[in-house]
C-alpha cells in the first residue's frame, strides 16, 4: 500500500456471500455487501484469488493464474439481460443457502451459463457483439491460451493435460489448429464466461471504488500444474521432455509437521524469466490489477529462496533452499510499471534476507494476533512490535476462527499470557483482538467476517492439509445488519481507521 492512511477492512471471499443460487455470485448480494461496508466505515474488502478453481476448490489452485471464476457469474444478472428465465434458475435454489456445496452447484451452474451463452450467441445484438469482441481483443494475450486449455479439459473429461495426446500435450501447432476449429463452439464459450465474469466483477469493483473501498486481492507465487499457465509456458518451469515437474515446491519440517509440506506445485526456472526480462510476471501482475486495487502476494519468501523437492520424494524432508531473484524480478516490475500496492504475506519462518526484499521495495507486511502469545514480550505479532508498515489480522483464511482457536488450539500458557498482557480477562476473545488489530500502528486492520460475527470452528474456511470439506462456509442476510456495521464503525472511529476521522493533508489550520 502507498499510501499511510490508517485503515480497516473486513475478509470474505465471494463464494461466501449470501444469495440464493447455491454460491456467492457477482450479483446484488455483491453490491449490497459494498455499502454495508461503507455503513461500517470500512475501506478494504479483501478477497482470495479470483481464480477459476479445480479439483478441491481451493482459489489457491487455480486453472489460471489471469482468469476470473465463472462460478461467481451472477445468474439472476444473466435473467435480468434475457439470457435466462426465472424456471431456469429453480433447480439452484433448492441448494443449501448455508454452505456451498460445490459437488452440486458445479454441474447446475455450468449446464445454466452454457444456455445463457446459447441465448447470447443467438440473440445478442451488435453492441453486445461489439463489447464482446473488444474485450476479446483487449486479453489476447492470455485468453486465447486459456479459453483452448479449458475446452481440451472438457474434451478430455477432466484429465490434466499431460495425459493429453502428445501432440496436444506438447502443443503442437497443426494438432492444435486442427483441435481449435473442431472446438470452436467450446472455446468461444469460454471466451465468453471470462467476458461475463469481468465484466459483472468490474462494476462491483467500481462501486466499491465509489464508496472509498479498495479491494485487497490475492496473488499465490506458484501456479497450479493443472493449469494453462504451466502447459503454455513449459520452458519457465522445471518438466522433463513430457511435462511431468521434475522439482517441486512446498515447505521444510518445522513444529507444525515433522515432515514439511509438500505442495506439488511446479517451481519456476528463473534462468528463463530472467532471460525474458520477467515479462510472465509483469503480464501475471498487470492482469491481477485489472481485478483488485492492492495485491497481497502469498508465500513472499519464496521470491528469495524456494524449498526445492526432488518431484520422486513423498515428503518434503528431502529438499533443499533454492534462490529466487527477487530484487532483480521486483526492480524490473518497478520500472516498467512504477510503484504497486503490494502486501507481502510474510508468515512463517522468515529470514532477514526476506525482510530486507520486501522492506527494500516498501511492501508491507502481515501481523496475526493468533500467533502472538506463545514466547514472550519478543514476539513480532504482539502489537508493541507491530511497525506502521503492517497489516493486522486477528487471523486469515489458513486460520481457524479467533473463537475457534481459543476452544481449540490456544495453551493455558497462551491465555495467561494474553490476560497479563491486556490487563484483564479477555471475555469475548474474538472482539478483544479487533480492539488490539484496530489499535495496532499497523497501516491497515483486516478481520475476518467469522470474526466480526463471534463464530467457532463452524465457521473456518479452511484447514491446510485437509483435502476436502474447505472454503464452503457462506454468510447470511441476517448477518449482514445496521446494528453490527454500527459496532464495525465504532471500532473504526476509536483507533483513526475511518473516513469520518482522516484528516486531510491540504487542511491549514
Amino acid at each position: 500500500m502507498i499510501d499511510n492512511t490508517r485503515r480497516a477492512g473486513v475478509l470474505l471471499h465471494p463464494t461466501s456471500l449470501p444469495g440464493a443460487n447455491g454460491i456467492g455470485e457477482f450479483g446484488d448480494e455483491a453490491h449490497r455487501f459494498v455499502d454495508w461496508l461503507a455503513e461500517g466505515e470500512q475501506t478494504i474488502w479483501q478477497v482470495m484469488p479470483l481464480g477459476p478453481t479445480g479439483y478441491g476448490d481451493s482459489p489457491y489452485q487455480c486453472f489460471s493464474a489471469f482468469a476470473a471464476n465463472p462460478l461467481l457469474l451472477s445468474l439472476d444478472r444473466l435473467r435480468d439481460e434475457g439470457l435466462l428465465t426465472p424456471s431456469d434458475l429453480e433447480p439452484l435454489h433448492q441448494l443449501p443457502r448455508e454452505f456451498v456445496d460445490y459437488g452440486a452447484v458445479i454441474p447446475k451452474k455450468n449446464e445454466l451459463l452454457y444456455l445463457a451463452f446459447q441465448a447470447f450467441s443467438r440473440d445478442a445484438n451488435i453492441e453486445q457483439r461489439a463489447e464482446f469482441d473488444q474485450f476479446k481483443q483487449r486479453f489476447q494475450g492470455w485468453l486465447d491460451d486459456y479459453a483452448l486449455f479449458m475446452a481440451l479439459k472438457a474434451f478430455h473429461d477432466g484429465q490434466p493435460w499431460n495425459n493429453w495426446p502428445a501432440e496436444l500435450r506438447d502443443r503442437d501447432p497443426e494438432a492444435l489448429k486442427r483441435i481449435t476449429t473442431e472446438l470452436h463452439d467450446r472455446i468461444e464459450f469460454q471466451r465468453w464466461l471470462q467476458f461475463k465474469t469481468f465484466t459483472q466483477w468490474w462494476k462491483v469493483r467500481e462501486h466499491a471504488n465509489s464508496k472509498g473501498i479498495k479491494i485487497l486481492g490475492d496473488l499465490p507465487i506458484f501456479v497450479a500444474y493443472d493449469s494453462v499457465d504451466a502447459w503454455a509456458n513449459r520452458d519457465l518451469f522445471h518438466f522433463d521432455e513430457k511435462g511431468n515437474p521434475t522439482v517441486i515446491a512446498g515447505v521444510p519440517p518445522d513444529y507444525f509437521s515433522s515432515t514439511g509440506q509438500r505442495w506439488g506445485n511446479p517451481l519456476y526456472k528463473w534462468d528463463a524469466h530472467r532471460a525474458q526480462g520477467f515479462s510472465w510476471w509483469e503480464a501475471r501482475l498487470r492482469a491481477t490489477f485489472e481485478l483488485v486495487d492492492i495485491v497481497r502476494i502469498d508465500h513472499f519468501r519464496g521470491f528469495d529462496a524456494c524449498w526445492s523437492i526432488p518431484a520422486d520424494e513423498e515428503t518434503a524432508v528431502n529438499g533443499e533452499w533454492v534462490p529466487a531473484p527477487g530484487h532483480e524480478l521486483f526492480r524490473a516490475l518497478r520500472d516498467r510499471m512504477g510503484e504497486v500496492n503490494v502486501v507481502a504475506e510474510n508468515l512463517g519462518v522468515i529470514t532477514k534476507q526476506v525482510e530486507d526484499l520486501r522492506k527494500a521495495f516498501g511492501f508491507p507486511g502481515m501481523r496475526v494476533l493468533q500467533f502472538a502469545w506463545d514466547s514472550g514480550p519478543g514476539n513480532v505479532f504482539l502489537p508493541h512490535n507491530h511497525t506502521t508498515d503492517s497489516v493486522v489480522y486477528t487471523g486469515t483464511h489458513d486460520n481457524n476462527t479467533t473463537r475457534g482457536w481459543l476452544e481449540q488450539e490456544s495453551t493455558p500458557d497462551d491465555l495467561s499470557y494474553m490476560k497479563e498482557y491486556i490487563g484483564h480477562d479477555p471475555g469475548a476473545i474474538e472482539q478483544e483482538l479487533i480492539r488490539l488489530a484496530f489499535a495496532s500502528p499497523g497501516v491497515s486492520a483486516i478481520v475476518p467476517m467469522q470474526d466480526w460475527l463471534g463464530l467457532g470452528t463452524e465457521g473456518r474456511m479452511n484447514t491446510p492439509g485437509q483435502a476436502a470439506g474447505n472454503w464452503s462456509w457462506r454468510v447470511n442476510h441476517e448477518h449482514l445488519n445496521s446494528g453490527l456495521a454500527e459496532h464495525m464503525g465504532n471500532f473504526a472511529r476509536r483507533y483513526g481507521r475511518a473516513p469520518s476521522t482522516w484528516v486531510d493533508e491540504n487542511e491549514t489550520e
